[in-house]
């Protein structure tokens, strides 16, 4: 472009022109257009905005797009040629050969130059846009002109009633002192005004037209051109008039009743902020008043020689033309006689301007029915409509009920005072609406549509956008007037229109109404015009306007864009608010004002009102009412549509039930699973012992079977008794909590007897369903409410590719749904399709007939064949079909948008009315048939899909055949700029195809098996090779902005297949898009490790030196930095924890030292062992490994140091928190090594570790070769290692195993000295002593090597003082160890309370930063043991005894029964256990015994503790501190 922009547009050919529409945002099709009809520059200056619209058949929008840039153009370069100094001929043109050819040339560029300037003035004047004048002499009239626009030319007198019109530009004159201008105005004035009123002639004189043709400031004018002047004072021009009565000599105060006072109308200027006025006076010499008179007038002229206002001569004005002349001596007589013609000319102009034929009246009820509903029956229930209003006058504010049904997306509310008394403060009253201001809709580069629309909930209530301030906030948003907003706010609404019509909702979704109840003023011209700009037209613009006077001024300024005629088209002028609001109440698809019903505990119902249900916007409630409101013609226009939809696949909707139930339609099929729902259902409502305040019943399904339908089913017919409703999963269960709660406590009278809430959670994994299950727990404990009342009942409805096996694990709470049917269900659904096909043709009952036929595979493959008989391969909606199919196959609940599929399609259509149509029209037969249209119940945007997953995994099998593979379809898919380049679902389609390429199929996301990559990338590696699925990743990294994640993918697919060199660049190449992401740098080691594994392996049959093993050291190395990179990452992340880094060290450490140990001079027995032991922890370096490993000597060393440190991070962390593995986030793209038994893995490498660096030691003293007098401290404790009791966590495992653990735990106690207290250990190994003992004691309690609880209390004293360089799991000894005896005096129970209170201070601060911000629930205190009835160290029972109380119980139930807390009450748990006594006080737990210092307990299930009660309850220890179980009240 730039060498476009310097050339003058004179000298643009055809190309120029294309490239400079393209710059602009002109659309490719227009550009084509143009180009085909050879529009260079200067036809490109001369064609105008009607020979766009009806030769180029373009747009509005962009039509006048170009003529406004194409405008602006010229000015810019016009200013630009005003500031260059004039350059002579000889000084820009060469010296011709010869005089005659210079004089030739400079004749043919003179000849050029004025044609060119011809047909740029002619260009000019074309360029301007018509106007129509104020209306004559009306008051009241709320009028505006707007800049560059032109009126009709100055006229002379006509009918003498249309008023002769003179302009004057008064440029200069505008800007004089006062005097002079006054002088001037009043000349002109009355000049004028006696011309006009001596030939009887009504006539107007406008101050701020153009006069004539003239160049200023860079910018040509043409004649009748409005420019406006600056109007400081206004008295200034009214005092002027005064003059009359000083020139007029004779009947001054006729002229002065026939000369109207001053008008001002304002000029809007779209570029200036600049306030500009045409002033113009009207003249109306009424006969009553200047019969049989002349007047004659003595102008008033400021002469600057004498400084003064002078009278000029006598003069006799006439208007002749279009001009005002003095009436000559010689005519004079000839003018009098006339004068008795003129009077009765004019008497009889006025009769018959009040003899006017009656109007024609308007039907404008239909006019407005058809607007808003764009041609039907009824208004759409899912249009959203933008509302644009200003001031409502107060009797209006009673018409509003059409409003309070519209679907409101949301207002653009010019009155400052709405939320006090204007529309919004009644809005309120029956509705809930999002209080905002235009800068809230400026949106950051890094925030997507789908966030930015979710944190602003405007697709939740209507969003209130106070365009001018709010007059009782007392923030800074303050009302101002016209131009201040112009110059501070006009482009934050622009941005802010631009948003939502090119972002957020989709052309054709929505319609703008500008609702103009009172004076139009310029910022609500200015929204008119962003919207005409950024929706390319008027088409789903409309306006409404009672009064004729205000609709002036916005029918001036709206024809300056769109047609005369369109304006008039989309308006509804004069009709009354209250009109208005009875006619649209007739057309909305739900009764006006109809109040929904509650059921409530007493069991009646109460009214749950409209701002009420809107503010709890997470939950989507069904009212036990629900669909009364629907209108009967709303009904018979679409209940066949609503049942047709669901029969064809689509997703049940209430309506679908309420047309049932109301026998519009027939029934909806009851399946057995829906029985065996409504059976467990009453079975929770029912009260019994182990009755918890949140239940939760599981519906797994096949996808596509109808689970969905079962358990809105449930919700629908228990409408009436519970308090149903569906939770919007797009928000955090904090949130749907917090609604729920006011759901169940909405208008009841004791939050203590509510009805219970049934919530139905659809789509989402086990964490959602157990976040939204502690946060409802919390809320319930807040209120203080027994935990054995029934409060809420979650539905969790969820997808599984193996319902039946998810149904025997838990079947007191699990209920599957397959596509198998049983017999009685076979007959249902054949008698179903009986009746619906005498209803509907075959294709649109489609997926109730693959249903019934339980989708064998068989009947699904000859469906597809059937239907794709005689397809176009070749077709767009062919290739459509498979994009959609693939995308099906491969991304549960996977779509692509309306929107998307008219880009592709190149469908422009936005006229509502017809959008819909032209879509399906342009779909083949076979598209009609296997796509499912859906709506999004939210934002109402609509998609397509395949009618169900097993057809759309067929349909893509048959349409690639033998001819193409999947991968290129994918890549096809991935290189559609249509698709991947579309705003409107952006969000959505793109996070579908991303899912496409890296999402991992996972058993714990309901899919079929756990995969590696994501299944297309497993299909692709399997059927054509690994090269391909790169190749297709590589693309996709591409196309997705070189996004880290698919960098990741690609040296994840690298390194599996040993191409290693590779998989390090795709591993850098992500870390160094985001170096902190802990999982990025743990697959930066994994490519390093799995490396380091094929090194080992290609040198695994030769004899090993330091030379043939330096490279694969240097690699293992490598693995290990990296490896703790990711650890350091991981600790500074405070939402994850990521703990594959220590793992994943500890292995590559172990394989290192394997293959350290194979040197040859390392593997000579025990001699090879003890100088690998000597170079590993000492400084001691051989000389056959020196110069080959020079660089890693360090590392090596520091080697047995840094896998410690990560088995004792390892250790801390199980010790602290259960062991349950959580599912990782695919956008952390999983860790590379998952543990499935960590403590298992935990005890063996511990193990492992100790046996490598205490090997030779250990068959030395086997052998009797060495006593434990001569081992060092170092030495004897990885022999203790060796035998597992090198950490807590190991020497618990010990009770686990229970195979020889009493000799192994002797063993190890053995190794420590006979007087431990006097042996001075370090504080690890104190630890692992007492652990030991206590370990060995819960085994075998007699045996004759433990020490007495005294001995080990003693030995406790040597941890640190400061508590806070003890190890946590000192502290935890300390917490156990110094629980108080029964026979223990008062003064002793103090002081251990004392310790005990102190250690536990302690942990907590450990455990606040361990936890991170990471919820509760995902990390669970780990219980290691529970206060027994013994003494001594007998008092402590590990939870393994607990183990065969319960063999024989599934874990999900064993679970349950814990949780719920029916575990705790079996005899032989009770027999174990000690229970001790406390209190609660406001919902804290305190332990009775501490005297000088409360003592509060951590309750284990928060939910289970009772407001301020004396209870008993069992005794854990964790390292968190002393919980309290099985909480209860003391009778």
């Amino acid at each position: 472009m730039a060498n476009t922009s310097e050339q003058s547009p004179w000298n643009w050919d055809e190309n120029q022109v294309s490239t400079w529409l393209k710059s602009i945002g002109v659309k490719e099709q227009y550009i084509e257009k143009l180009h085909e009809e050879e529009v260079d520059g200067p036809s490109l200056l001369s064609l105008d905005e009607n020979f766009l619209k009806t030769k180029i058949c373009m747009k509005s929008g962009p039509a006048h797009l170009i003529i406004q840039k194409r405008d602006e153009l010229l000015n810019t370069l016009k200013k630009t040629q005003d500031k260059k100094k004039p350059v002579s001929s000889k000084e820009t043109e060469l010296e011709p050969k010869s005089a005659k050819l210079k004089t030739d040339q400079k004749e043919g560029d003179q000849n050029v130059c004025e044609d060119k300037k011809a047909t740029r003035e002619q260009c000019s004047s074309s360029l301007k846009e018509d106007c129509r004048a104020r209306p004559f002499d009306q008051d009241g009239v709320d009028f505006i002109y707007e800049t560059h626009r032109v009126l009709q030319p100055e006229s002379g007198a006509f009918d003498l009633i249309s008023p002769c019109h003179e302009f004057k530009s008064f440029a200069v004159a505008a800007r004089l002192d006062c005097t002079r201008l006054q002088a001037k105005f009043a000349k002109e004035v009355l000049k004028f005004a006696t011309g006009c009123i001596n030939i009887r002639s009504n006539g107007t004189i406008h101050f701020g037209v153009m006069d004539s043709k003239e160049e200023r400031e860079g910018c040509r004018y043409v004649h009748g051109e409005i420019v406006g002047i600056p109007v400081n004072d206004k008295d200034i021009y009214v005092d002027a008039l005064d003059y009359i009565e000083k020139s007029v000599s004779t009947d001054a105060e006729d002229v002065r009743r026939c000369v109207r006072p001053p008008r001002f109308i304002e000029v809007l200027d779209r570029e200036s902020t600049e306030k500009r006025y045409v002033v113009e006076v009207d003249i109306v010499p009424s006969i009553s008043i200047v019969k049989n008179k002349v007047y004659d007038v003595c102008l008033p002229n400021f002469k600057e020689s004498a400084n003064k206002v002078e009278r000029e001569k006598k003069t006799i004005f006439r208007r002749v033309g279009s001009k005002t002349e003095p009436v000559t001596d010689k005519d004079l007589i000839d003018f009098y006689q006339r004068v008795i013609d003129r009077d009765a000319q004019r008497e009889e102009a006025e009769q018959r301007q009040f003899l006017r034929n009656p109007e024609i009246c308007q039907d404008l009820g239909r006019k407005l029915k058809m607007l808003i509903t764009s041609g039907k029956k009824c208004i759409e229930k899912e249009k959203w409509f933008i509302l644009v209003t200003n001031r409502f006058q107060p009797d209006d504010l009673s018409s509003i009920d059409w409003l309070l049904n519209m679907n409101l997306f949301c207002v653009f509310d010019f009155d400052p005072d709405s939320k006090v008394s204007g529309l919004c403060s009644k809005y309120l009253e029956h509705r809930a609406a999002n209080m905002h201001f235009l800068d809230n809709y400026k949106i950051s580069s890094d925030t997507s549509i789908k966030e930015f629309t979710t944190n602003l909930h405007l697709f939740d209530q209507t969003s209130w956008i106070f365009c001018n301030g709010r007059s009782e906030y007392k923030g800074n948003e303050p009302p101002c007037d016209e131009m201040t907003w112009i110059k501070t706010k006009m482009s934050i609404l622009r941005e802010c229109v631009s948003l939502i019509c090119k972002q957020i909702l989709p052309p054709g979704t929505f319609q703008v109404i500008f609702l103009l109840t009172s004076p139009v003023e310029k910022p609500l011209l200015h929204t008119f015009n962003a919207f005409f700009a950024d929706m390319e037209g008027h088409e789903n613009i409309i306006s409404f306007c009672e009064s004729q006077n205000n609709f002036q001024k916005w029918q001036t300024f709206a024809e300056g864009t769109c047609e005369k005629e369109a304006v008039s088209n989309f308006s509804v002028v004069g009709m009354k608010m209250s009109h208005m609001n009875a006619t649209l109440q007739q057309i909305q698809p739900v009764k006006a004002c109809v109040k929904k019903h509650l059921p409530v505990f007493m069991k009646g119902t109460c009214f749950l009102e409209m701002h009420k249900e809107e503010q709890m916007y997470t939950l989507e409630i069904v009212t036990a009412d629900h669909c009364d409101e629907t209108t009967s013609e709303f009904i018979d226009e679409n209940k066949e549509n609503i049942e047709g939809q669901f029969y064809h696949g689509g997703r049940v909707a209430w309506l679908n039930f309420w047309l049932a139930e109301n026998k519009h339609v027939g029934e909806v099929i009851e399946r057995d699973a829906y029985h065996e729902v409504s059976k467990l259902l009453n079975d929770a409502q029912k009260h019994n012992a182990e009755q918890t305040s949140v239940h939760i019943i599981n519906i797994y399904h096949h996808p596509g079977s109808g689970g969905s339908t079962v358990a809105r089913q449930v919700l629908w017919n228990n409408r009436k008794d519970l308090r149903c409703a569906v939770v919007k999963t797009s928000y955090k269960p904090a949130a749907v909590a917090q609604h729920a709660v006011e759901l169940r406590e909405y208008e009841e009278k004791d939050a203590q007897s509510c009805v219970p809430v049934l919530l139905l959670i659809e789509d989402l994994d086990g964490d959602y369903l157990d976040d939204l299950k502690y946060e409802l727990q919390e809320a319930i404990n807040m209120k203080k409410i027994p935990y054995e009342t029934l409060c809420f009942i979650l539905l969790s409805c969820r997808r599984s590719h193996d319902p039946e096996k998810k149904c025997k694990e838990s079947p007191l709470r699990n209920v599957a749904v397959t596509h198998k049917l049983s017999d009685k269900e076979k007959t249902k659904f054949a008698g179903k399709q009986q009746v619906l096909e005498k209803q509907y043709e075959p294709q649109f009952i489609l997926t109730f007939v693959l249903m019934s036929k339980e989708f064998s595979v068989d009947y699904v493959q000859q469906f597809v064949t059937h239907v794709l008989q005689g397809i176009d391969h070749d077709s767009v909606v062919t290739c459509l079909i498979k994009y959609v199919a693939l995308l099906n196959t491969y991304v549960q609940n996977s779509f692509i948008s309306r929107s998307h599929c008219e880009a592709f399609l190149t469908l422009s259509i936005r006229v509502a009315m017809f959008r819909e149509q032209a879509f399906r029209s342009a779909l083949s037969d076979q598209a009609q048939v296997v796509f499912l249209h859906l709506r999004d119940e939210q934002t109402h945007i609509d998609s397509i899909r395949i009618i169900h997953p097993l057809v759309a995994k067929e349909i893509l099998k048959q349409l690639l055949g033998d001819q193409q593979t999947q991968s290129s379809l994918a890549n096809d898919l991935l290189c559609e700029d249509a698709l991947f380049e579309h705003r409107f679902g952006r969000w959505e389609y793109l996070s579908f195809l991303r899912a496409l390429f890296i999402r991992r199929a996972k058993k714990s996301k309901g899919d079929e098996y756990d995969s590696l990559f994501s299944p297309l990338i497993e299909h692709v590696r399997d059927r054509e090779g690994p090269n391909k699925a790169i190749e297709l990743l590589k693309e996709a990294f591409k196309r997705f902005h070189e996004n880290q994640f698919f960098a990741q993918q690609l040296a994840r697919l690298h390194y599996t297949y040993e191409k290693f060199e590779e998989a390090k660049y795709w591993a850098e190449e992500a870390v160094n898009r985001q170096p902190n992401n802990s999982y990025l740098l743990d697959t930066k080691g994994q490519v390093y490790r799995k490396w380091f594994q094929a090194k080992c392996k290609a040198i695994d049959k030769v004899p090993k030196t330091a030379e043939n093993t330096a490279d694969a050291v240097g690699t293992a190395i490598k693995a290990l930095e990296c490896f703790q990179e990711c650890e350091r990452a991981a600790d500074t992340e405070m939402d994850a924890v990521n703990s594959s880094g220590y793992f994943s060290e500890v292995e590559v450490g172990f394989s290192l030292l394997k293959l350290i140990s194979s040197l040859q001079m390392f593997a000579n027995g025990g001699i090879g062992h003890a100088e690998c032991m000597k170079y590993l922890v000492t400084d001691y370096i051989p000389a056959e490994v020196k110069d080959a490993w020079e660089p890693y000597h360090g590392r090596l060393k520091e080697l047995h140091k840094a896998m410690q440190d990560a088995l004792e991070w390892i250790s801390e962390d199980l010790s602290l928190f259960q062991t349950d593995i959580v599912d990782q986030d695919e956008t952390h793209a999983s860790t590379e090594e998952m543990m499935g038994h960590p403590l298992k893995w935990l005890a063996k490498k511990y193990s492992d570790y100790g046996k490598y660096f205490s090997e030779a030691e250990s068959s030395a003293l086997q052998r009797g070769q060495l006593s434990l007098a001569n081992l060092t401290p170092f030495q004897k404790r990885m022999i203790i290692c060796h035998y597992g009791g090198g950490n807590i966590t190991a020497i618990l495992s010990k009770l686990m195993e229970q195979k020889n653990a009493v000799d192994v735990l002797e063993k190890i106690l053995s190794f420590y000295p006979a007087n431990p207290i006097k042996a001075k250990f370090p504080q690890k190994d104190i630890v692992n002593y007492i652990m030991t003992n206590i370990a060995l004691n819960n085994l075998s309690p007699q045996s004759k090597k433990l020490a007495r609880l005294k001995d080990v209390q003693a030995l406790c004293l040597q941890f640190p003082a400061d508590k806070r360089r003890c190890l946590p799991s000192a502290l935890f000894l300390l917490t156990v160890l110094f629980w108080p005896e029964d026979h223990d005096t008062d003064l002793e129970k103090e002081t251990k309370y004392q310790t005990v209170q102190s250690a536990v201070e302690h942990l907590e601060r450990g455990y606040r930063t361990k936890l991170k911000d990471i919820p509760q629930r995902k990390r669970r205190l780990y219980t290691h043991f529970f206060l027994g009835r013994g003494n001594g160290l007998d008092k402590f029972v590990h939870k393994k005894k607990f183990e065969n109380v319960t063999k024989g119980i599934s874990v999900s139930e064993k679970r349950l029964k814990w949780f719920s807390g029916e575990a705790w009450k079996m005899p032989e748990i009770d027999a174990m256990l000690k229970s001790v006594s406390g209190w609660t006080e406001d919902r804290v737990v305190y332990l009775e015994g501490p005297r000088k210092k409360r003592f509060s307990i951590l309750p284990l299930n928060v939910s289970s503790v009772p407001d301020n009660e004396n209870i008993t309850f069992y005794l854990g220890f964790t390292f968190r501190g002393p919980v309290a179980c099985n909480i209860t009240i003391t009778k």
